[in-house]
Parts: structure tokens; sequence; C-alpha cells
């Protein structure tokens, strides 16, 4: 397909609907009128109108009344006040399509509990009381609150307004395919948090009222924590903290609100101390979570599986009868999923990921005999150009010679005069040894002993340079020849194999597009690039060149990197000008990785991976026609080629997403893909 493409007048009417299964959720900290349950349900009532659009939202440990009240929780004033906030913020909010969860106190018969009441649609869904109570310390909640264990009445009565609503630690809340646990504050810092057992049970938001005060170092642990819970459960977690606005007689709040999913956060708020932050009244930290990709890193991942079937703790599911969806327009979707963010970790994220690579290297290589040789086609290009990089940092590494990484560059017919000098000047900044070979010769021999005419011509009284020119004056819509590409890969690996240990190039995407020729290009002795995708690849060979070179090393280092991809074995113009782009025949790689990062890492079908494609801020508009038909030709050649993959060399795992045969990536070679076609022209 071209590059560049004819917008589709029909484009806006096929552009995808969002993605289903995407949830918003939002943690919210509002200003707090500390025994003043009325301002409270008015502040409430505030934020609410300030994230309508939200699916579910959280607020703060004993939102209702303040967190900070003391002994006024002994008073029955207190208490009575908060019940009539209750009815008023279930009377205001009846037409409401969120799930709200507010935190309050609550008597039952002669105990006090800290409670979280969840709200939907004028009612009260049900109560979680509070499982542990911190009392040491700053924390004193044991002189006020009973610690709820489980021996609790599975409902109370809250009047005639309220009337009877379920009660207890067992209680979870479902909503089409979302199912939310609750948990309050220490509940989290405990070996095992009740949220544990709640994900166990099937709960894929975790939500947090809390009331964790700010002091030096605080906050940073706290992120860990949600992260961690988040990652350890396969699950969303919300967490909102209370604020400033809480009597700060002893303690300072700071109204941290996060929200993570599997590990990662996706939204934080603003909090006190933060970069010198002295004030805030409200804070908030919205996200859209992906349902559909929890599911499936919890069908995937059986060890999970096997520890909650062991959790045998029984729980109530309160059912509403909406679903509870948004537009997703929040998501985060990455477009190179495979490249690091901009950021504090940048560094770190490539020198891990050249750290594993070399690492993989050194092992390799210390097996070989003492003083081999390894050997590398340089062809000036992306996939070889790494490789090389990773050889001689590794070698410098391990304090060995890099006089022994053989570097050959073997320019043919279709090698352009940029990727030529590039790969030679490569070579002699890095000090390697170079040896140079002209295929064509032999390609020419090979030719003829197959009894091929290339492009119909007839070699048999031509002189290699007389070919080259007959070559150059094919049109380039007639220049189709397989036989004539695949000589050439493959005389080249035989050149390289015939000299000892080979150290691979192609990257992860051609390994998914079968873009290689088995057996040539295809083949090596090891392949530090093998789960590496070409958008990553381009970027290390660009942040390499920024951070480790200057002056011509960087820039030739730039130029490979700007060079649009070919395999260079189709014919040069006169002035020995590449004609062959890949991403011109097969649709940009940018896309390529995006399709394969979502099919391979969470089994997503081809019409969610078009509706997030939407989500997606690539480099370049995309039309929704040439995202469409970029994903079928991905879908086609996935498929079509996987009997490549199954034999390719050894390589290390870098990120998520890997193609060896002998780990991620197990698929028969004979596989249909029309059920992957239908489910994207649905």
């Amino acid at each position: 397909m071209a590059k560049a493409c004819l917008v589709n007048e029909d484009d806006a009417m096929n552009k995808p609907d969002p993605p289903s299964g995407l949830v918003r959720v939002t943690a919210a900290s509002h200003p707090s009128a500390v025994g003043d349950p009325a301002a409270n349900v008015q502040a409430t009532l505030s934020a609410l109108a300030e994230h309508a659009d939200s699916n579910v939202v959280v607020f703060g440990e004993l939102s209702l009344c303040g967190y900070t009240c003391g002994d006024l929780l002994a008073q029955d004033t207190l208490l009575a006040a908060v019940v009539s906030g209750l009815e008023h913020l279930c009377a205001t909010t009846g037409k409401s399509e969120q799930m709200v969860v507010v935190g309050c106190p609550l008597r039952v018969g002669s105990r006090l509990y800290n409670v979280a009441a969840v709200l939907f649609q004028g009612r009260i869904l049900g109560l979680v009381p509070k499982q542990f109570l911190p009392n040491y310390q700053e924390f004193y909640e044991a002189r006020w609150f009973a610690a709820a264990n489980g021996s609790e009445p599975e409902q109370v009565n809250l009047g005639e307004s309220l009337g009877t609503v379920p009660f207890g630690i067992d209680l979870l809340f479902q909503a089409g395919p979302l199912k939310v646990g609750v948990e309050l504050c220490e509940d989290l810092w405990m070996p095992i948090p009740p949220s544990s057992s709640q994900a166990a049970a099937g709960a894929n938001l975790l939500l947090n009222l809390s009331a964790s005060n700010e002091l030096i170092g605080k906050a940073a642990w706290r992120e860990v924590l949600v992260r961690s819970q988040s990652g350890r459960c396969l699950a969303s977690y919300a967490y909102a903290s209370a604020g400033p606005t809480e009597s700060t007689t002893d303690v300072v709040f700071g109204g941290q609100c996060l929200v993570a999913e599997n590990g990662y956060l996706l939204a934080q708020s603003q909090r006190v101390g933060q970069r010198g932050c002295a004030w805030i009244e409200h804070t908030s930290a919205t996200a859209d979570i992906d349902l559909c990709k929890l599911d499936h890193d919890r069908q995937v991942t059986v060890s999970w599986q096997q520890a909650t079937q062991r959790e045998t703790r029984k729980y109530r599911t309160i059912q509403v009868a909406s679903e509870l969806t948004c537009d997703g327009r929040l998501r985060q979707v990455s477009a190179t999923p495979f490249v690091p963010s901009a950021g504090p970790e940048l560094h770190e994220r490539c020198a891990e990921i050249f750290g594993i690579q070399c690492a993989a290297l050194t092992k390799r290589v210390r097996r070989l005999p003492d003083e081999t040789s390894l050997h590398i086609g340089v062809s000036g290009g992306l996939d070889s150009t790494l490789a090389l990089l990773v050889a001689v940092k590794t070698y410098l590494h391990q304090g060995w010679p890099v006089t022994r990484i053989h570097g050959l560059t073997m320019p043919g017919f279709g090698t352009s005069k940029r990727s030529l000098s590039a790969a030679r000047t490569l070579m002699q900044h890095l000090g390697i040894t170079t040896e140079e070979i002209d295929i064509r010769p032999l390609c020419q021999h090979t030719f003829a002993g197959l009894g091929h005419h290339p492009f119909g011509i007839d070699i048999s009284d031509l002189t290699i340079d007389q070919l080259t020119s007959r070559l150059r004056e094919i049109p380039i819509d007639q220049q189709q020849d397989l036989v004539f590409e695949n000589v050439q890969a493959r005389i080249r690996t035989m050149l390289l194999m015939s000299r000892g240990f080979v150290l691979g190039t192609g990257d992860l995407s051609e390994q998914a597009l079968g873009w290689s020729t088995y057996n040539g290009d295809h083949m090596s002795m090891y392949n530090v690039n093998t789960s590496v995708p070409k958008t990553l690849v381009r970027f290390l060979v660009r942040y390499v060149a920024d951070h480790q070179f200057e002056g011509l090393a960087r820039n030739c280092l730039h130029d490979i990197a700007d060079t649009p991809i070919s395999p260079e074995l189709l014919p040069t113009d006169a002035e020995g000008n590449a004609h062959q782009s890949t991403e011109s025949t097969i649709g940009d790689y940018e896309l390529h990785d995006f399709f394969l990062y979502h099919l391979i890492r969470f089994g997503t079908t081809p019409k969610r991976i078009l509706q997030l494609a939407g989500l997606a801020q690539f480099s370049r508009p995309y039309s929704p026609t040439e995202i469409r038909n970029t994903l079928r030709i991905f879908l086609s050649r996935f498929f079509a080629n996987q009997f490549k993959r199954s034999c390719v060399p050894d390589g290390p795992k870098v990120g998520s997403v890997s193609l060896s045969p002998r780990g991620d990536w197990r698929m028969p070679s004979d596989a249909e893909v029309d059920a992957w076609l239908r489910d994207l022209e649905a």
C-alpha cells in the first residue's frame, strides 16, 4: 500500500466506535468542613458536577464529616447529621449514572464503624466497614471505632428514607463487567489487604477511602503501595485521601489522589508538599481504566488463577442493571508502546535495554572458543547498526578487542550509495575489522546456475556492469522478482556463515511480518535484536547517537535513523538511489508495531485494535481506511509467516512481547487467519 493515501470520503463515517470495556474513574478530595456533614455533602455534589462524565467517583475517608472530628464522633448530633447528609446525597443523585463512594461514621447497635457508603441512582447499594484500625503514633481510631471482622450483621436499617442496606466486609458491587471492591486507608498497609481477597473474588476495580497524613517520604511509599497492589491483584486501584482542609491541630493531610492499573500509575493529583505546594483545597485524579486488558492478564496468568482458587472467603455481590462505560478520550493509548516515554526514567530504560542485549551476547560469546571472531553483516541500515552497537559495547565492557568483531558489508544490485557510505563510516569509526565484498558477480553466477533470467533479462553474455545497467532501466512498476531478491539475501548469509559465528540483525517487527528471506537474513547463530521492534530500533539508534557519540559518527547514526527503511534488494536508479521502500509496500512500521503489541500482549481483537488506534496520537494522521488496510496486511502476513518464526535463532527477550517459539509464542504454521479478518470487517 502507498505510504501517502488519499482521504476516503467515507472515513468520517468509518471512524471506529470507542473501545469497549473502558470505565472512567475519579479519586477526589474535596474541601472538608470538620464536623459539618451538610457542608461536606454540598462539597461532594460540587465535585460530582465537576466530574459528571466519570463512571465511578471515590472520596476520602470519613469525607461526610471530616476525618479529624476526634471525640465529636461520639456525639449523637454529628451521627444524625451524617445520616441526614446521606439522605440528601441520595435524593440529589437519584438520576445519576455514577457510582459514588463516600466515607462516614455509622452506628450499628452499640458499635461505631468507619464505613464506605456506595451509592448509585439515589440509593445506597451497600456499606463496607474498615477492618484494620491504626492506633499508634498519631492515629487513635480504636478510641472511637470498632474494627470489622466479619461478625457484623449483614444489613442495617438506616430509617424510613434510606431503608435497609447491605452491610459488611464481604460486599462487592457489579455493573456489567465492572466489579468493585472497597477498603479503607490502613487496610491497604496490612500484610494481606482486604483488596487482595476482593480481587480473588473477581473485583477488577479496587477503591480506597483514605486519610493519610503527609510526612517526609511517605507519599512515595504510598504510591508504591497503590501501584504494587494494582499489579499484584491484576486490577485497577483508585486511592483518595483527605486534604489540608482537615484539622491541622497535629498533622497535615495532603489530598493525594491516585489511579493505577496493573502496576502502572495512570493519573495522580497534586498534593501538599509536592514541589513546594503549601495549600490546595480540592484535588482529583481521573483515568479511563481498561477492563478488557485486566481480564486478559487474569486469563493468561495461570499462577494468579491458582492463587485465587485458594481464597476461601465468600462475598455477596450487589448487582446494578446499568453497564458503566465511557468514550475513552482520557485513556492514554501510546502510539509507540514499545518506545520508552520521555522523562526521568528514559536514560534508565535505554540503559536497561542495552544491558539486557549485552548480557545476552556476553554469555553466548563466552561459550565460544577463545578469541573467536564475531561476524556481522553491516548494511548501513537500522537493524545491523543496532546489533553492531551492542556488539561493540559488549566487547568494550568485557575488555575484549573490538577488532575481533568482523563487519562485512556486501553491496549488491540494490545497495544505495547512502547506505554503503553509512556502513563504511560506522565501521571505521567503531574500530572493528572491516571487509567489503561485491556480491553481484556471485549472484549473477547463481542466476545462471538456476537458469533464471532476472526480470526477463538474458544474462548469458552480459558483464556485471552491463547487467547492472540493464537492471537500472527496468521501470519501477515492473520490478517484481522474488528469486532476484532471495538470491542476494542468501548469498550474503552464505558469505557470513562461511566465516564463523554470525550475529543476526533481524528485528521483532520483521519476524511478525515475515519480512525476511528464509535461510537468508532470517538465519544466524545468535540475534540480539530478536525481540526489539522496528520503532524501538530506530529510537535506540538515535538515542545512542545523541548520548554516546558526537561529530561525524553522530551525524552518521542520525542519517541511518532518517533513511527510509528498505531491504535494498531491487535495482537502484542511475544515481545509486534505492527505489525499494518497505513502508510503501506494507505500510508504516509505526502502525505494524502498534498492532503487534496489542495483538500479542493482550490478545486484542482486530476490531478493538482499530478502536484503540483511534485514541492514539501517531506521528502523522492516518485515515481510518489506511489503518484498517494496514491492519489487514499485518494480520495476513502474521499468519502466513509463522513458519519463519518457528525456527528463528536464539536471542534475548527485552520487553513484554516476544515471538520466540521456545518461549512466548507457540503457534501452528498452518493456522487460518479468516476469523481475525472477519472480525476486522465486522
